[in-house]
């Protein structure tokens, strides 16, 4: 899991960029869970909630700007 702390710490365009590399890899999940299942689903879990702490950053920066 990510730390808030270490999302704090990037620039906005390295926050973009994590956005956009969690989610390619939240895609991958969801697809590897659907075609052979993982052994635990809280990937799953972890992963939507890494990408929910990203774009919470982004819209506060936003917000603030």
């Amino acid at each position: 899991m990510i730390e808030m702390t270490e999302i704090r710490q990037l620039s906005d365009t390295d926050l973009t960029e994590r956005i956009v590399a969690e989610r390619e890899a939240l895609a991958k999940l969801r697809f590897n869970h659907t075609v052979e299942g993982l052994e635990t689903t809280t990937a799953l879990k972890n992963q939507k909630r890494n990408v929910a702490r990203l774009l919470t950053e982004l819209n506060a920066r936003n917000k603030n700007s």
